[in-house]
């Protein structure tokens, strides 16, 4: 027989062999995965084990349930059965601690971990130290002043919108406004997010760029990636950086996170062409106070060196989120709970009429004058947390004062939403009742955590208090707001606090003559 006739089994028993040995990796590669898998499930299981949990399926974990619930009826039904905290399984090797208690929340809260827009150990004090002259009472004054101008822009259209039809969905106006605010407050930006959306403020040379030009699709953006985290976050196969930026979902985030990096940019962009033009740096900071872009750009961190294009824009990105989102859905959701309770509505009404019947602008000195008012807004505020979950990847072991404890590396998810809900806290959660509120009363120090707690609290919760105020007073001296009983909003969420159908009110314009007078915002 001659070599040329055996060549091909040869090739062919070759191939064959090398099939055998890349199937036989594979196989023990999957192997070690499955190992290391059930591993990891055996650990969780372990480290949990103190902790309550309905049972669960071994792949799926509580998926079915919550997704045939509803998220916050469900975790609503877990805060009554199980004290002080109780086990998720998100799928078969990923288990998180539902926390709702004021006890526990204290504990994580006073300790460091890693979680979502957050910073971890000496750099996230290098950076609160630098950002904190950002939030002194002096620079916040005269913002008062900034967001009673874009909250009137607001009310102007909804007096035009009314007009024709008394039902509007408020959420993405407010977004709007609340988006004008953080520009012109914290990134002196000219100009207004609410009227100039067409056209750029700036130069045409640089309307190309202009962060006005899309705010809309911004805010659309923000919304956007906030679903989708939470849905990557409770996919299994979407934990894989490769295969999720290979699915549509992960397009659709990469385009979205795109849109909200292009409109920061240009904001940074924009502000160092300005201060630029302006002159020297330091002859800049010396003639005016610095806002919190100002503080950025002049930033040098303690090694000497300037802080870095990425570490700008994510504080950046961090804090246009937060300063206009968390705002938005804690005033559209505070009009909510006015309109759904008309007598406490019209008590706040009441106050801030008799505190503007001068007719002066609302200001600084007047926010502390509005106690009712004030106990309103915490109280729909309890209801519905601006940011309903916070997460924390233990740095540390943990022990709790019961005495359970649990091992560095667990997911703990503080349920704020569960803790303003729960029965052994709050007497009646469902009931609204600005009383829990009144001057002299008491409770637990981390029962009411709006704006999370502990030394990573919130650098902006005074900021978005008198926002806050500003917008619910001025708009009550305007509006009288009553739900719309055929589209009432179901509570979601999505990082912050949103509605599955939007957050739809019925508005009366109030025409009473003596009113008039106290609105002349200028």
């Amino acid at each position: 027989m001659s070599v040329s006739a055996l060549s091909p089994s040869r090739a062919l028993g070759g191939v064959s062999g090398l099939l055998q040995v890349v199937s036989l990796l594979g196989l023990v590669l999957l192997l070690i995965k499955a190992a290391q898998l059930y591993l990891r499930r055996q650990w969780l299981l372990k480290a949990l084990h103190h902790f309550p949990s309905p049972p669960s399926h071994w792949f799926c974990g509580h998926k079915w349930e919550y997704q045939e619930e509803g998220e916050l009826p469900h975790l609503l039904k877990r805060v009554e059965k199980y004290p002080r905290a109780c086990v998720r399984w998100m799928w078969g090797t990923r288990a998180l601690l539902l926390v709702y208690d004021p006890d526990y929340m204290k504990m994580v809260l006073g300790r460091s971990g890693t979680g979502l827009l957050l910073l971890e150990g000496q750099t996230w004090f290098q950076h609160r130290r630098m950002l904190t002259p950002a939030f002194h009472y002096d620079i916040l004054k005269p913002y008062v002043g900034i967001m009673a101008d874009s909250v009137r822009v607001m009310l102007d259209k909804w007096e035009e919108l009314v007009s024709q039809d008394s039902h509007l969905e408020i959420f993405g106006h407010v977004s709007l406004m609340t988006l004008d605010t953080i520009m012109k407050c914290a990134f002196s930006q000219q100009g207004s997010v609410q009227t100039d959306r067409s056209a750029p403020p700036s130069p045409p040379a640089s309307s190309a760029s202009s962060p006005f030009r899309n705010s809309q699709s911004y805010i659309q953006a923000i919304r956007d990636v906030s679903h989708l985290i939470v849905s990557r976050l409770r996919n299994a196969f979407h934990q894989n950086d490769l295969i999720y930026r290979l699915t549509p979902e992960g397009h659709w985030n990469h385009r979205a996170c795109q849109l909200a990096h292009q409109h920061t940019d240009a904001v940074i962009k924009e502000r160092k062409a300005r201060l630029q033009k302006e002159g020297e740096l330091e002859k800049v900071r010396s003639r005016r106070h610095l806002d919190f872009l100002d503080i950025l750009l002049f930033a040098r961190m303690e090694n000497g060196s300037s802080l870095s294009d990425e570490d700008l824009r994510a504080e950046v990105d961090t804090f246009m989120f937060e300063g206009h989102d968390t705002t938005a859905s804690g005033i559209s959701w505070i009009l909510y709970a006015l309109a759904s309770h008309p007598e406490h509505q019209q008590r706040c009404r009441e106050e801030i009429q008799s505190l503007l019947a001068d007719g002066a602008s609302i200001t600084w000195d007047h926010l502390d004058q509005m106690p009712y008012t004030t106990m309103c807004i915490k109280e729909a505020m309890r209801l519905y947390p601006p940011v309903p979950v916070i997460s924390r990847e233990l740095s540390k072991p943990i022990t709790f004062p019961d005495g359970r404890s649990l091992p560095a590396g667990i997911l703990v998810s503080l349920s704020i939403y569960g803790l303003h809900h729960n029965p052994k806290v709050w007497p009646n959660p469902e009931v609204f009742d600005p009383t829990r509120f009144a001057p002299g009363s008491t409770r637990h120090s981390h029962a009411f955590l709006p704006f999370s707690g502990g030394s990573r609290n919130c650098i902006g919760k005074q900021f978005a208090m008198n926002e806050l105020k500003v917008a619910v007073a001025l708009t009550l001296l305007r509006f009288e707001l009553s739900p719309d009983s055929s589209r009432v909003p179901v509570p979601m969420p999505v990082i912050v606090l949103r509605s599955k159908n939007g957050i739809h009110l019925q508005l009366r314009k109030l025409s009473d003559p003596d009113l008039a007078h106290h609105i002349n915002y200028k």
